[in-house]
């Protein structure tokens, strides 16, 4: 996952407005919610689906 640390830095969860962190996974492949929801949203081709459908619920 190649994502620009300036975009990890504006961007934030569209279901609760968390924080979004890469996955600690070697494979990573996902960004993880800090905050109260804690869903793990796809990146696809380098590019973040913030769309909570797709997300992966805790």
């Amino acid at each position: 996952m190649n994502i620009d640390q300036g975009l990890l830095d504006i961007i934030v969860c569209p279901n609760c407005h968390g924080d979004l962190v890469p996955a600690p996974s070697p494979e990573g492949g996902e960004l993880v919610c800090r905050g109260e929801c804690a869903y793990a949203y796809p990146v696809r081709d380098d590019i973040p689906v913030l769309l909570v459908d797709e997300a992966r619920k805790p």
